[in-house]
């Protein structure tokens, strides 16, 4: 059809679908005396545990320099070590990552701002002694130097979310008890981040290697998001880069949260299906197993190229999302931010590519740049112009087809932000090319089954809401892209065509919400005029949905993310020429 590929949404936090948790690494920790240890701080100067004997608590984290949950966690636990100082609380950060060079934890130190000693553990010998599994992983040691907690710091972010309610500040509840003389009440939580990346003492074996088996695996899967500038938490692109992470890539693997993909494999095919093919999976397995050989440089494939600056050709007009930058703060959770700005159009347009652009690709996880029709003040949810995700190539139209713009049209910018642990000042742009009415053939139609009449009650878990389109003329369905927010559950796509037929187009029977992927059609789908797409969304509103801002009201159509949205939106041409 002349159209590229492409993914117009990457939800919340990209990085923290790299994480996982280990529950059952906390429980023998517990009242373990913890032996003096004497590490190097991140600037050389050998620190010793007992050099903070007068202490009356001391929190030792192991953190990482990639890590996602780390960067979040930095300035939290400067806060605790600035609040509980008096108090005579020390904070002591280890980094056992065999893949985490002294310079970059100086850098971490130096760009979060840590005011507590950061200190490095060769061989992770400190963290087998603790039994340390991931990072962030806290311990709380009493004056005797023995662990009277174990855990997270608190509960805002898991594998694959961040909650919006205020957190429950498990760790501080434990100090508070501790230096209080009283019991702590939960005494171990689930630890949740990336695996700390040991030294192995295994041999390299067998004839599964990087350079010839997993490198062509990983260009093609991976390396598009894990790779320098881009947001995903940890680069993939060379041998030296991979070691250390084995374990957590094993993990996401065997989770199905990486590559992101959710569409049920019995219904449709898509040309941009992410996943893993059995045997890439099997290679990947049996190449950490076998040590992680590298192999003979000379299999080493080419480095996929990526374009610098503009991908699609240099743009006609260049619009920035507002005139003064937006600044997003170094945690918690930053809720969706609109800007409208006026491009100034004072004729038609049709538009041939487009594409969004971050300012700060650390920061910015999704841009969407819907139209506002002329004498209106809404966005038409059936016109998005660009969008932006990790690795989405841009809007890019050929063969006579164009999106069409009418003239006085608004630009509405919906922005959603993750923080990395850092301030961040951003100011996002779209560029647009155009072409002359005389050369367009065919119209991009944006197309929705739409209901904001929706109430999800208070505790529902499995809430039920339907919308339909239905084509008014005949047309090719090109793709489909669920959108809810954070009660999502599930989404289908059924078409009912008018001779009785019946076929599910797209099944995505776990909606995530920080994947709201474009399922792209490996082949148009014609729709008849007369057919109807009907959507059916699931939601849950329950206590046991973790991303949940508050199970104990009912929800109802809105912007943001604590409120809902019931869309299914599609991309459609024309079967016959209209011009």
């Amino acid at each position: 059809m002349g159209i590229t590929s492409r993914v117009i949404w990457v939800g919340f936090l990209l990085a923290t679908a790299s994480l996982g948790s280990a529950s059952g690494s906390a429980e023998p920790s517990l009242g373990k005396r913890i032996e003096s240890f004497t590490l190097d701080n991140c600037y050389g100067k050998p620190v010793t545990l007992s050099d903070f004997e007068s202490s009356s608590a001391i929190v030792i984290v192991f953190l990482g320099t990639e890590c996602p949950l780390a960067k979040l966690y930095g300035p939290r636990l400067n806060e605790i070590q600035r609040q509980y100082a008096d108090r005579g609380l020390q904070v002591i950060g280890i980094n056992s990552n065999k893949q985490d060079s002294l310079s970059e934890v100086v850098a971490y130190v130096h760009r979060h701002e840590i005011t507590f000693p950061m200190l490095k553990d060769p061989a992770n010998r400190v963290a087998d002694a603790m039994n340390a599994q991931r990072t962030p992983e806290a311990f709380l040691l009493d004056r005797d130097y023995t662990v009277r907690y174990h855990g997270r710091i608190d509960d805002q972010y898991g594998v694959g979310y961040s909650k919006e309610r205020a957190p429950e500040p498990e760790l501080s509840l434990a100090i508070e008890a501790l230096l209080a003389g009283s019991p702590i009440a939960t005494p171990t939580t689930e630890v949740v981040g990336c695996h700390i990346g040991r030294v192995k003492d295994v041999e390299p074996i067998g004839d599964v290697t990087f350079t010839k088996d997993i490198a062509p695996i990983f260009n093609a899967k991976c390396v598009n998001c894990h790779r320098e500038g881009e947001i995903a938490p940890f680069v993939l692109s060379r041998y030296e880069d991979v070691l250390g992470w084995e374990d957590t890539i094993l993990e996401v693997i065997a989770d199905n949260r990486m590559p992101p993909w959710y569409a049920d494999p019995a219904h449709g095919s898509f040309a941009n299906d992410a996943r893993l093919t059995d045997h890439q999976r099997e290679l990947i397995t049996t190449w950490v197993d076998n040590g992680m050989p590298e192999g003979d440089v000379e299999d080493l494939p080419a480095s996929p190229r990526f374009a610098v600056g503009w991908q699609m050709p240099q743009p006609d007009q260049i619009i920035k999302m507002n005139d003064k930058p937006f600044s997003v703060p170094a945690e918690g959770v930053v809720d969706y931010q609109h800007f409208v700005v006026d491009p100034g159009w004072t004729e038609d347009k049709y538009i041939v590519a487009s594409e969004a652009r971050p300012d700060q690709q650390s920061v910015v996880h999704h841009i969407l740049v819907y139209v506002i029709p002329p004498g209106d003040n809404r966005r038409d949810f059936q016109q998005v112009l660009a969008g932006y995700a990790p690795g989405t190539p841009p809007l890019d139209l050929h063969d006579g087809i164009a999106m069409e713009v009418k003239a006085g049209s608004k630009l509405m910018f919906e922005m959603h932000y993750t923080p990395n642990g850092s301030q961040v000042d951003d100011l996002s742009y779209i560029g647009i090319r155009f072409t002359e009415k005389s050369k367009v053939r065919k119209r991009l139609q944006g197309r929705a089954a739409l209901n904001h009449e929706f109430e999800i009650p208070a505790g529902a878990v499995n809430h039920t809401v339907t919308a339909s389109y239905v084509s008014k003329a005949n047309e090719s369905l090109i793709s489909m892209s669920p959108h809810m927010h954070l009660r999502g559950k599930s989404f289908r796509f059924d078409a009912l065509f008018p001779d009785g037929r019946e076929e599910t187009l797209l099944n995505v029977p776990q909606y995530d919400f920080n994947w709201q992927l474009k399922y792209i059609l490996e082949q148009p789908i014609t729709l008849p005029k007369g057919t109807k797409v009907m959507c059916t969304a699931v939601f849950d509103n329950s206590l046991g949905n973790v991303t949940n801002p508050d199970p104990t009201v009912p929800v109802r159509w809105g912007d943001q993310s604590f409120e809902e949205m019931m869309i299914g939106f599609m991309e459609t041409v024309p079967v016959e020429d209209e011009f």
